[in-house]
């Protein structure tokens, strides 16, 4: 996207939500610790804190980092919606063995490299509409925080120093597996890399890694080193948040070791360390298998937000439930592209018509009067909203329904501004389409939908990679619309039908509007011409459409 409307996106992003009327219906999330649905209750009234585990930044980002970062923005919006005023950080792995390695392969300096690439990280987030943390840190700036936690560990018997490597004692931590479920016994470590001999259990985890030739190091009580990677969670969640806090957030392929062992370093630093709610989000899958840079079968945000519009991209992310596991599907992101698309057209479309009736609507301070129709759209609009975040965050089933009918009806009712109406009629007609468009909107706000940019703005930017997509540009089809004008005009309905299939097999959709034609973006639809009939059948032509 272009770097100024990153700019304006970050600015809009980091302006707070005001507060929305009192909750009518109780908020349950998904508890992984209890393996089922609980009502929300902040550990102090009015206010949560909110702790999840970021990046670790050696690339660019993957279509799995949105998810996870999309699902929790989604939260924290909707927790603001409800009024709570909410802590949120989110950290960044500055300091890691694929951090190294990669620093190594290109001359880089580890620190500088990991920097590069939380930058690129942000604004890939600035490009997807995730509000940014209330904090965002890095391990490199918190060595004295986890090398303090690590040092309590130790002198209470949790931890044992082995030249110069500090590790976890599993053994001393009786409730080790009860995030997971992992029985110890079945968590035993050479089954993929060497035992280290020098463990009392094959299942410790090192707190701290001494220093290494080519590896950057901090001087600490254990000597020179650096931390292991399940001990920097632990330090800076207890440190911007303290060791009791709301939410600790994540991906489900964090539950372990990552957050069995955070979970383990903090009760044992502190034994009243305690996290109300664990949450994580599921996998993206690429032909239903979990897709990870490890696998190599991933596709990095930048690599998609090339080709769809970013808000596609979050449509698409939002439009499954974020436990459940999502399979990437070009043919969904182009029905999230075409979606997103019809959402934006149609309201501005409605903003379009109230600016040029904005002298017809009466400024007198009174509520506005609505049609029935509208006023029950928006109850059940606002109803349904309501009941289905309030369930976990069921955002897959917010964008059908309810929200679909208010669109419908707006497009509805501005067909009845084209009428000759009552003065009192059309006023109403007015009014409920501004009414609609306010709750349409505030559905969109907390979903992370409404974009930073006019819906003009968006809308060209959705045609300009619709035309990205199709290897064109918008001369081509300017040009394949006036020679389409010129075989209509000579009667020629099958050449011309065939010419609206061939761009709508790219995505493209030509529509006849009286005299002139426009187009707009859409699902790609297979030609006539490529299903290959049965021997002796012959494929009838589609009819000219109005």
């Amino acid at each position: 996207m272009d770097p100024s409307k990153q700019e304006t996106n970050q600015k809009k992003a980091s302006k707070p939500m005001a507060k929305k009327e009192t909750q009518e219906f109780q908020f349950v999330v998904y508890n992984t610790m209890t393996q089922q649905k609980e009502v929300f209750k902040p550990k102090i009234p009015g206010k949560v804190r909110m702790y999840v585990c970021g990046v670790t930044a050696y690339d660019f980002s993957h279509l799995g980092h949105a998810r996870a970062a999309v699902s929790f923005d989604v939260l924290y919006r909707y927790l603001e919606h409800l009024g709570y005023e909410v802590t949120y950080v989110r950290n960044f792995t500055d300091v890691d063995d694929k951090i190294i390695r990669r620093a190594n392969e290109t001359g880089e300096d580890p620190i500088s490299l990991s920097d590069r690439y939380c930058k690129e990280y942000n604004i890939d987030m600035s490009d997807l509409q995730c509000l940014s943390p209330t904090h965002e840190p890095r391990v490199s700036d918190h060595m004295e925080q986890i090398k303090d936690m690590i040092t309590q560990i130790i002198n209470k018997d949790f931890g044992y120093v082995v030249d110069g490597d500090v590790f976890f004692a599993v053994d001393k931590f009786p409730n080790y597996g009860k995030l997971s479920g992992q029985k110890l016994e079945n968590n035993r470590a050479g089954e993929r890399v060497a035992v280290d001999s020098r463990k009392r259990n094959p299942s410790d985890f090192a707190l701290w890694k001494a220093a290494k030739p080519g590896e950057p190091s901090w001087d600490s009580p254990w000597g020179p080193g650096r931390p292991g990677w399940h001990i920097e969670c632990s330090a800076m969640s207890a440190h911007y948040l303290s060791f009791k806090f709301d939410i600790h957030g994540g991906g489900l392929d964090l539950i372990f070791p990552h957050h069995e062992n955070e979970i383990a370093q903090s009760c044992a630093a502190c034994e009243e360390s305690d996290v109300s709610y664990w949450m994580h989000n599921g996998h993206v899958t690429n032909n239903n298998e979990k897709m990870s840079k490890s696998l190599g079968n991933f596709f990095t945000i930048r690599q998609i937000t090339e080709r769809y519009h970013p808000l596609a991209l979050r449509y698409f992310l939002i439009n499954a439930h974020y436990r459940s596991p999502l399979n990437y599907s070009v043919v969904q992101l182009e029905g999230a592209s075409d979606a997103v698309f019809y959402i934006y057209q149609t309201l501005k479309d409605c903003q379009d018509a109230l600016l040029q009736l904005q002298e017809e609507m009466p400024n007198d301070g009174k509520p506005a009067r609505i049609s029935p129709d509208a006023k029950e759209c928006i109850s059940k609009l606002r109803n349904e909203f309501q009941v289905k975040m309030s369930d976990d965050l069921s955002t897959s089933l917010i964008l059908t329904g309810a929200f679909l009918e208010a669109l419908k009806l707006v497009n509805n009712l501005l067909t009845m501004l084209k009428k000759k109406q009552q003065k009192q009629q059309r006023l109403l007609v007015i009014k409920s389409l501004k009414e609609i468009e306010n709750e349409v909107t505030k559905v969109l706000d907390v979903l992370g939908l409404q974009p930073p940019w006019s819906y003009n703005e968006v809308l060209l930017q959705l045609k300009e990679k619709a035309l990205t997509r199709a290897g064109l540009v918008e001369d081509d089809v300017i040009r394949l619309i006036n020679e389409r004008a010129e075989v209509r005009r000579n009667k020629d309905f099958l050449k011309s039908d065939q010419m609206r299939a061939h761009l709508q097999a790219k995505g493209i959709a030509l529509m006849d509007v009286g005299t002139e034609t426009i187009w707009r973006p859409c699902v790609p639809v297979q030609q006539d011409s490529e299903i290959v009939p049965s021997e002796g059948q012959k494929v009838p032509p589609k009819p000219e459409s109005a």
